[in-house]
């Protein structure tokens, strides 16, 4: 609806002389938009119910506004349903699965980096948050036109693969799923023998010393790793275009070129340990002493500061749009970065924080081995939505059920982390994921195979030349003004980072689509109205395939 919304902006502008926010009435009854006049009654010193209907008196409507109505200190606007109807089905079915994209970055860079699992072990139910988010966001840019590449920052020089180095020396054929074990046993013999924690750091001040062997030990499993890693993301359909690994920070130049210019600024110094530390007291972070420790006493590097250096070389690769996501746990460290990017020059990237991923009442932790892998919940998954679409479709081919059963498993996954707002966690329910008839993927899937098999029913062209005015059921002018609105909610969702406002608008879409099944017969009615209503099912379709694609998830024609 934003050629309406502008057009209802466009005439108050021309009697307030203000920013104008225009609200949506809590009832359709009383309007589609509707103007609040508290805050011109200070500046009139008048009751805002006598400067509603004065602004009235003023307006008139126009082609796309058909009436305006005083309702109490409210200035409500109704649309015209014909032309909305006419605009909005003319411009998907000409745009198809270009309609959403206000195209904003075209001829512009963007970057993203996300995941970035320590190399380490198979990741657990929690990381593929990150991946989802950033999945989304990625396609998200691409959609709107930016020339995007996804980042995986490859932690590849940490005491935790240092752990898993020393537990897997001597021995042979290690393969990615034997990882999580040895990084377990390795972390009991850790706590038993704190001498060993030596041996650690050993190993990893030889790799930063550039020795040949620990540098070949680490490369092993961290190859080992990375392949595993990215197979289990690639089956989710989730795909990197760089892998960014840490070591190659620990011999880079531009770590001394960094520090210099932090001593330039007056806030670097050496404590009594050799270590080069950032006083960040200016900033005012919650913290008893905000310091940012950036070297060892010896000189090497810390992980902070290969980080800033990565950050910045991300920068100069894509100045125009560079995200970056990272669990709630992150927030203080991030700010520390971006304060220290600040020092330098650099404005830091566009941060997502997402919250954790819960099953059931139980945390997961890596270190402890109490985890739920997602390669697992992946195999589960797919085989509950195996026997769902069995029982529904007891003739489908095998080479079908398999295909689709993926569909469903890896779309039930992605929609039920994907539809809470980041910042909010998420207690994930593989019944609920994977249902048919509520808030979920497969619900929303199924409405997008309905459209399908209406639609290879009628098997004929359709026709654009409709008659919009026989559009005028409750159920058509809710699926017209959701259609409307995708193109807002799309630039809502890459304004605020938050692509869970797709997945809600998605299953809203849905669900009207569902009301409208069930009360709006399609094939069955006279020749005209029959047009109008396959002209406008076809644009559901469209939109809900649109939607799904930019979660990731994949809309099936048949289930």
């Amino acid at each position: 609806m934003g050629k309406f919304k502008q057009a209802i902006i466009n005439i108050l502008k021309k009697q307030v002389k203000q920013e104008i926010a225009l609200e949506i009435p809590p009832d359709s009854k009383l309007g589609d938009y509707a103007f609040p006049c508290f805050s011109l009654a200070k500046k009139l010193k008048k009751n805002p119910v006598e400067i509603a209907k004065d602004l009235a008196n003023k307006l008139k409507p126009t082609p796309l506004i058909k009436e305006i109505r005083v309702v109490g200190p409210y200035v409500n606007f109704f649309i015209n349903k014909e032309k909305l109807a006419e605009l909005t089905l003319k411009e998907i079915f000409k745009k198809k699965d270009k309609y959403g994209s206000a195209d904003t970055g075209k001829g512009k860079k963007a970057l993203i980096e996300h995941t970035s699992i320590n190399p380490n072990a198979s990741p657990h139910v929690g990381r593929a948050r990150n991946a989802i988010i950033g999945d989304s966001l990625t396609r998200l840019l691409r959609f709107e036109g930016y020339k995007t590449k996804a980042h995986y920052w490859v932690n590849d020089v940490g005491k935790q693969i240092a752990i898993l180095v020393y537990g897997a020396r001597n021995k042979k054929n290690i393969k990615f799923g034997d990882l999580l074990k040895i990084y377990v046993e390795t972390n009991e013999k850790l706590k038993k023998d704190p001498e060993l924690v030596k041996e650690i750091f050993n190993l990893l001040k030889k790799l930063e010393q550039g020795d040949k062997k620990a540098k070949a030990e680490f490369k092993r499993i961290s190859t080992i790793c990375v392949k595993g890693q990215m197979k289990i993301l690639n089956e989710l359909g989730i795909k990197f275009d760089v892998l960014d690994y840490e070591s190659k920070y620990l011999w880079s130049k531009t770590l001394p070129a960094i520090l210099k210019k932090l001593e330039k600024t007056g806030r670097l110094f050496t404590d009594e340990a050799g270590r080069k530390i950032l006083d960040q007291k200016e900033f005012n972070f919650a913290m008893k002493s905000p310091v940012l420790v950036l070297t060892r006493g010896d000189g090497t590097s810390l992980y902070p500061l290969r980080d800033i250096a990565y950050t910045i070389d991300k920068i100069k690769k894509a100045p125009d749009r560079n995200l970056i996501v990272l669990g709630e746990d992150q927030k203080l460290y991030f700010k520390q970065i971006a304060a220290a990017l600040s020092l330098l020059g650099y404005k830091a990237p566009e941060v997502v924080h997402y919250s954790f991923v819960l099953l059931g009442r139980e945390a997961m932790s890596t270190r402890a081995g109490k985890v739920v892998l997602l390669e697992d919940l992946m195999k589960e998954i797919v085989e509950k939505a195996r026997k769902e679409i069995k029982k529904r479709n007891p003739k489908i081919s095998k080479l079908a059920l398999e295909k689709l059963s993926r569909i469903i498993g890896y779309g039930a996954i992605k929609y039920g982390i994907i539809k809470v707002s980041p910042d909010k966690e998420v207690l994930f329910n593989l019944e609920q994921a994977l249902s048919f008839e509520g808030d979920a993927a497969p619900y929303c899937q199924y409405a997008h195979t309905r459209i399908a098999a209406i639609l290879r029913k009628h098997g004929k062209k359709l026709n654009l030349n409709v008659k919009f005015d026989l559009l005028k059921t409750s159920e058509e002018h809710k699926l017209i003004k959701l259609l409307s609105d995708f193109p807002e909610v799309v630039a809502s969702a890459l304004k605020n980072l938050k692509p869970n406002l797709i997945a809600n608008h998605v299953y809203e879409l849905a669900r009207a689509f569902n009301e409208f099944y069930h009360n709006c017969p399609v094939l069955t009615v006279e020749k005209e109205l029959k047009e109008a209503r396959l002209l406008l099912i076809s644009c559901v379709k469209q939109v809900l395939k649109t939607g799904l694609n930019l979660l990731g998830i994949e809309a099936p024609n048949r289930m």
